[in-house]
């Protein structure tokens, strides 16, 4: 018997036809029996009525009886050929049945007819994929692409992205990819989705599953080279670009990309000659200029630096990040107009908080420069205030982590690994906190023949997250669980792996080679099982000099400790507090190199430096300043000079300000260069 919903039909109080087919759709999706019911019902009133039929097809098919819906559908077709959604629906049943050539030659008819429609491009991609016809479905998924905008439900769904309502969107794409999973349009926003979380692994996971089904799918292809190359696989990223370039070789997206990612490996002069191409085209794009400008930087060619960071600001003149990038030159001096530009821009209330940031930073900087020190510590509180509420680091978070790696590498832990690892003695690393003086010891170390300087490499943070991977959902710190782990092979196996990683970045052919990412005192527990011959280097500076050293400086990434006094002051007090762990129970194993020493005594250190690495002295490291290799630090243009003492005592004038950063400090400031005896390792 037909239900109640059914027989309202019927009913002179039930409405219009089209209100009952309304009705009947709407059932479709929760109740397909229900739906079918009321289409019979609707037919009933209306014998042959084509929406009808349609509609009691598709809920024949979502019930499992895809025979029952073809029955209908084929002759409705053939009465109404002009009718794209029926052939749809046709095309859609006959390959759920395997007819797979009956179902392409459906699906063709539809988009024939009406070429709009998304759903009808991908269920034609699908066939023609299991047909083995992979050109052809490329070119399919291609246009279901195109035609992706006509979709009320992905246009819901970007809406949602572009509103930043991630969970909202989140449950819309699963949602929908579940009842079309190879929907390329929706795997993509998924794939941005999930990069916005933080899940990098998934989103590259994501968009490989959308260029396997649309190797065509080039906005698929430009967002997956961008994410290789944030998640550091340079190799994979150019070769993913190298494919988009071979079909739109002009394309300044993908230029633009590709010298970004060269840049980043170190071949900064093919990176310059595509900047300066693609500006010579497109000379109106301020951000391009300003990534030119800090290519030009980083070889060394400070007027030409300078000279595209003017161009960038005149086409932009709020552009915080390149007033910054004035600043961070270091031995750039703000002129009068300058200040004033930059104090006018500070005065607008619609400023961007990113370009309020950097021009507070820059400001302190350009005020540092007059002696004007309270006004330049004003802007660079400013500054910090600004990001560090922009980030969420707590100073307990590194403190807790910090007893954990005392509390589990011990004596006995390195001892019964003895002997594990990759027995490589290509690397050295430098550690330490930013601003003590690390770029001037790699830049001595580097001007020695058998050293190659590259540059702060991201690889062993690469193989933490690879090991928090192994880690059990249970642990607190998987990757440490996951590294006590391992066996012999297991650890060689890493050290292998970072070696092949980092073999991108060497380009002199020296036997040895430089990381100065100052972070992994975090990891030295891992370097030394992994490469247990690597040479450990730390370099450390006056707690006051380099605390505010760091708090004056805006980091691109990864220092979320230096916008607060007080965290600056407890991450170094926790960086000494593990460091002296580590001479405790690795003796020796650490050469520790304290800046005022070096500006004070340079020969005699670096000799120790070079003994310590076991290289023979050469001149060459005391003339570091001649060496013109690529510096990307903020120190770049300093250590292109010879070592001046005037930085030594330079925070002085700052001193009155600075007292939370030496109350955090506590006894390790009174210490210094001595370790207080309650943090010394056991």
């Amino acid at each position: 018997m037909a239900s109640t919903d059914a027989r309202r039909v019927n009913s002179a109080a039930t409405g219009t036809l089209e209100q009952a087919l309304a009705h009947a759709t709407h059932l479709l999706e929760r109740d397909p029996a229900l739906a079918a019911e009321q289409a019979l019902e609707i037919l009933r009133v209306a014998a042959g009525h084509p929406a009808a039929l349609r509609l009691l097809a598709a809920a024949r098919s979502a019930q499992g009886d895809h025979a029952g819906a073809i029955g209908i559908l084929e002759p409705l077709v053939r009465r109404q050929p002009a009718w794209a959604p029926a052939a749809l629906e046709l095309g859609l049943a006959l390959g759920r049945v395997g007819r797979g050539r009956d179902a392409v030659a459906a699906l063709r008819q539809a988009v024939a007819v009406d070429a709009r429609l998304p759903q009808a491009w991908r269920a034609l991609a699908d066939q023609l994929l299991a047909l083995g016809e992979a050109a052809a479905a490329d070119d399919a998924y291609g246009e279901h692409v195109r035609r992706a905008t006509d979709d009320p439900h992905l246009m819901g769904i970007a809406a949602a992205l572009a509103g930043d309502r991630l969970p909202e969107a989140e449950a819309m794409l699963r949602a929908h990819l579940k009842a079309a999973p190879t929907d390329v349009a929706a795997i993509r926003m998924f794939a941005e989705l999930a990069a916005r979380l933080g899940r990098n692994e998934d989103a590259l996971h994501l968009l490989a599953r959308c260029l396997e089904l649309a190797p065509g799918f080039h906005e698929a292809r430009h967002n997956y080279a961008l994410l290789l190359h944030r998640n550091n696989q340079p190799e994979q990223a150019l070769a993913e670009i190298g494919r988009l370039l071979a079909v739109e070789p002009d394309h300044p997206g993908y230029r633009n990309l590709k010298a970004v990612v060269l840049c980043r490996i170190g071949d900064y002069e093919p990176a310059i000659a595509i900047y300066a191409d693609l500006l010579e085209r497109h000379p109106d794009q301020a951000k391009v200029w300003m990534s030119y400008g800090h290519a030009l930087k980083t070889t060394g060619r400070l007027a030409q630096a300078v000279a595209a960071y003017r161009r960038s600001l005149a086409l932009q003149p709020s552009f915080g990040e390149v007033w910054w990038s004035l600043a961070n030159l270091k031995t750039f001096r703000f002129q009068a107009q300058d200040l004033a530009q930059m104090r006018a821009q500070l005065a607008r209330p619609d400023l961007a908080e990113e370009d309020r940031l950097h021009l507070e930073f820059a400001m302190g900087k350009a005020l540092e420069d007059q002696d004007e020190y309270a006004d330049s510590f004003r802007h660079y509180a400013r500054g910090n205030a600004i990001r560090r509420a922009q980030l969420h680091y707590r100073a307990e978070d590194t403190s807790a982590r910090v007893r954990h790696i005392r509390a589990r590498y011990t004596r006995e832990f390195f001892r019964s690994r003895s002997g594990m690892g990759s027995g490589a003695r290509d690397p050295i690393f430098i550690v330490g906190l930013p601003r003590s003086g690390s770029t001037l010891i790699e830049q001595i170390l580097s001007s020695h023949s058998q050293v190659e300087g590259t540059m702060e490499l991201p690889e062993i943070t690469s193989i933490t997250r690879l090991l928090r991977g192994q880690g059990g959902p249970d642990s607190a710190l998987p990757y440490h669980d996951a590294l006590a782990a391992l066996d012999g092979e297991g650890l060689r196996a890493l050290g292998e792996h970072y070696l092949a990683a980092t073999r991108i970045h060497r380009k002199t052919g020296a036997p040895r080679f430089i990381d100065k990412m100052p972070n992994n005192f975090m990891h030295l527990g891992l370097i030394h099982l992994i490469l247990p011959n690597a040479v450990l280097i730390d370099a450390r500076r006056h707690p006051l000099a380099c605390g505010f050293s760091g708090f004056k400086q805006h980091f691109a990434r990864g220092q979320s400790f230096s916008y607060s006094l007080e965290d600056l002051g407890r991450y170094y007090r926790d960086y000494v507090a593990l460091m002296a762990h580590f001479d405790a129970v690795l003796p020796g194993r650490v050469h520790r190199v304290f800046y005022e020493r070096m500006v004070e005594d340079t020969e005699g250190e670096v000799r120790r430096l070079l003994d310590h690495c076991g290289l023979p002295f050469e001149e060459g490291c005391l003339r570091f300043f001649e060496n013109d290799r690529p510096v990307r630090t903020a120190s770049s243009e300093q250590v292109r000079r010879p070592i001046y003492r005037e930085g030594v005592e330079h925070w002085r004038h700052y001193a009155p300000w600075l007292g939370p950063l030496e109350q955090a400090l506590g006894p390790v400031l009174q210490s210094y260069p001595d370790v207080p005896e309650e943090l010394q390792g056991n």
